[in-house]
Formats: structure tokens, sequence, C-alpha cells
């Protein structure tokens, strides 16, 4: 059988983000500053959705043609996979639409986030919303190929280590860069678990599955040594909502990951109550360099509304100063543009991202994500309906106190305030040009004094331990 992938990097939009949904990057034009923030954004080669690489590989594993088009008319074949993103769904719905007339006999399967929450938008007598995780196609493809609903749910995947490595030769994979995390490329997606169990009721990382499963570490790092073998990856760009859930995976992970045959960079994302400085000494030995972590806003009240567990401002400040003399890169995202928000409350969001000064902040706009709690709250006060603009970039609620214009505005101003000062440079210049920690620049000794381990009493007290 023969199974295209058909794919579009318009609009900048980076597929694997958002929990999948997608986010754009920032395209200020209207001041010189603006035009270099968005250059700095746009020199990166992100990889395709990490689900395409491993449908590719299973695919392959079951004896099938696999081809990849990305913008252009797609070559005929007996099957066609879609997994659009919430910034791009127009163009993806105008290739299926004209593949219903040109290959009418073809079958169209659409995967991904975008299609779990919005099943709705991609009806046609040929095409087959697949809700849940793509890779259970490896399970369950001929079942969903044998009957034609319009929508077939297939759930998640229990085993993740059974799951093939993902096959990234379709992809141009010595193309992947991510600059603001690293300094070596190309650069690969990997994953040591998936899943969440906080509760932040808009984020879409929950939607399908509000727990966290888990890979063995020894077949991650076998997986990373593949890529680096196979694909010449120099840096690994961990998919994981939460790393560090279970310390003790990531332990022997990092001990693992000092066991490859060449020197590898590689960047995670979690929450900073999940990384003790032990921890984060062990991961930067082996090749730690980049951390993304979501602080959000310093309004505590804000945080509990949306269900998101705060963590005290001086805690923040401290891990980002902890990771700074480390020599590891924090990118930390903070959102501006709630409902009540007001001009003051935004400014206060910049203000306190210069007190912890991150080597990078990303400003998101809050987005009503399709399927998350929060946008079903809020249905009320969205103005905008139009998806392409749920994209961490557009205003689109209705707002208290501010218009959309306005909201858009302070956003704009937030990038150049935070970036364009003396002391952001004075505290990041040796994480922005690596090269100047070879004199000593910058870094500095971190005293880590391990916490004493004590008798666990509880089975909440021992998921306490492993977090």
């Amino acid at each position: 059988m023969n199974i295209c992938f058909w794919d579009t990097r318009a609009r900048s939009v980076s597929k694997d983000f958002a929990g999948g949904f997608g986010v754009g990057m920032f395209s200020g034009r209207r001041t010189l500053s603006q035009r270099l923030v968005s250059w700095g954004y746009h020199r990166d080669r992100r990889p395709v959705a990490l689900n395409f690489a491993y449908l590719a590989a299973i695919f392959r594993e079951f004896g099938h043609q696999v081809e990849y088009c990305a913008d252009q008319t797609p070559p005929a074949a007996d099957v066609y996979v879609f997994n659009p993103a919430l910034g791009t769904i127009d163009i993806e719905q105008q290739m299926i639409r004209q593949l219903a007339k040109s290959a009418p006999k073809a079958r169209v399967l659409v995967v991904g986030s975008t299609a779990y929450a919005l099943p709705q938008e991609f009806q046609s007598p040929n095409v087959t919303v697949v809700r849940g995780e793509p890779e259970q196609l490896r399970t369950k493809l001929d079942e969903v190929l044998e009957t034609r609903p319009a929508v077939v749910d297939v759930g998640s995947v229990k085993n993740l280590d059974e799951l093939p490595w993902p096959d990234w030769s379709l992809f141009e994979p010595r193309r992947f860069a991510i600059r603001y995390d690293f300094t070596r490329f190309p650069t690969g997606l990997v994953q040591q678990s998936r899943g969440c169990t906080f509760t932040c009721n808009y984020c879409p990382y929950i939607m399908i599955e509000n727990k966290t499963r888990f890979r063995d570490p020894e077949r991650v790092v076998a997986e990373i040594e593949h890529g680096m073998r196979t694909y010449g990856f120099r840096s690994y760009k961990f998919r994981d909502p939460l790393f560090g859930l279970d310390r003790q995976r990531v332990l022997r992970l990092a001990e693992l990951i000092g066991k490859l045959p060449r020197k590898l960079e590689f960047s995670i994302e979690s929450r900073i109550d999940l990384l003790r400085p032990e921890t984060l000494q062990a991961l930067r030995e082996v090749g730690l360099t980049s951390i993304t972590v979501g602080i959000e806003t310093p309004h505590e009240d804000t945080l509990r509304t949306y269900k998101r567990a705060p963590i005290k401002d001086d805690r923040q400040r401290e891990f980002v100063g902890i990771c700074r003399k480390m020599g590891i890169r924090t990118v930390a995202g903070f959102m501006i543009g709630f409902p009540e928000d007001t001009e003051e409350s935004i400014k206060h969001v910049l203000h306190y991202a210069r007190e912890v000064n991150p080597t990078y902040a990303n400003f998101n706009i809050v987005t009503p994500y399709p399927g998350t709690e929060f946008s079903a709250n809020i249905k009320n006060l969205i103005a905008d309906r139009d998806y392409r603009k749920l994209d961490v970039y557009h205003a689109v609620l209705k707002y208290e106190h501010l218009t959309p214009q306005q909201v858009l505005d302070l956003h704009a101003w937030c990038f150049e305030k935070f970036y364009f000062r003396m002391s952001y440079l004075r505290d990041n210049a040796h994480l922005l040009w690596p090269v100047l920690q070879r004199f000593g620049i910058g870094v500095g000794k971190v005293t880590v004094t391990p916490r004493p381990r004590r008798m666990k009493t509880s089975a909440a007290e021992s998921q306490s331990e492993a977090a």
C-alpha cells in the first residue's frame, strides 16, 4: 500500500508544540527591535511533528511504501495522512477537498490534537478522523480502513516501549535546527514520557489523558544513539511536557546519556519544582543546555483561577539563577491577555519577567484551545473564532478592560522591553554565546547539598519523593 504524509510549513507553524495544536512565531514588524526579535524566532528549521516520524516507522514496519509531501500537489497514493495544526487548518482542509475530487477512491486519515478536538471540521466521504494517539494505527490501521465511520476513537498507547524508533529519513533531518536551545545541529525530537498529571485548565496536554506514562531509560538512550548514528543528530529536544516527574528515571537517563560515544546537547521542559539542584547538575554534566518552564504570571490569584499550582516568586528567581551559573539556558513562558487583565497587570508580568531575567522569554497571549476546559468555560468571551489565530500571537477574546488591539500592542511592547536592555545582556551573554564560558565568563560554582532521605510512610509520600 502507498501512503503519503501531506504537510505544510506555511506561517512558520511548529506542529509539535502546544500539545500538538501548533504555535506560530512572533512576527512583529513595526519597529526595528520587533524585527530583530522576529528574526531571532525565524532562524530555526524545526523538526516535523514527532508523530509523523513514528507513523513512518510503523507503516514501513509492515511493508508499506511511504512518501512525504510538503506544500505541493501530492503524488498518487492509496492513503493520505494529515496532521493539521490550528494555524494551518484552512490549508489542510483545502488539500483534503482537492483530494476528494482528484483521488476519490483514496482514503484520507486525519490525526493529531486538532483532529481530536475538531473532528467536525474534516467531514468528507473519503475522510476518517483518528481520535487518540496516531501511533495506535500500529495495531488498528486495518480496522480503521475497513470501516467507514467519519470518526474512529483509537485510544492511547499503553506501552510506549513497544513502539519502533521514529523514522526521520523522509523529512530532511539534517536541516533540523532549534537555535534557542542548542549550538550543535541537526536537532532531533525524543520522548521519555507522555502526558501530564497537573490540571491547568487552559493546557492542551491534558485533553486526551490526564496522567503520565513513562518509557524505559535504556530504550530512550538507545533511540538517541540510533538517531546520532543514522541521522547525524547532535542535539535532542525532549518533548515531555513534564520531564522530571520521576526523579529516579531522570537520574538513570543522565547516567546512560553520559555513556554515549559522543557528546550530546539536549533540552527539556518541566515545572521548576520538579528539578532539584542536584538533578540539574547531573543533567548538565551530560549535556543539558536548555530548560523550558512555564512561569505564566506572577499573579497567584490568576493561576489558581485557572487551576495552575503557583510556585513562590523566590523559588523561580533562584531556579533561573542556578541554571544561569551552571550554564543552562532558561526559556520561560509568560501569559498575558486573560479576560480580566488590565494594562497594569500585563506590565507587572513584564516587570516580573525582567526581574527573573531568563535567557529567553516567550510572552504568549492566552489562547482558548478547542477541547480544553478553559475554552468551554469562557466560550461566550471568544470574540474571534478563526482557528488560524489560535497561535498564542493573536488576541481573540473579549477583555473586561482592554481592546484586542491594546493586548496586541502590549504583547509586542513586552518583547521589546524585555530584550533590549543592558541587564539582559549582562546576565545572559555567556548563555547566548557559550564560547564566553571557556573564559570563565558568567558561570560560577553552585553548591549542591543533597536532601536527606527519610522513611516513607504512605503512598502519597512515595509519589512526592519520586518527584
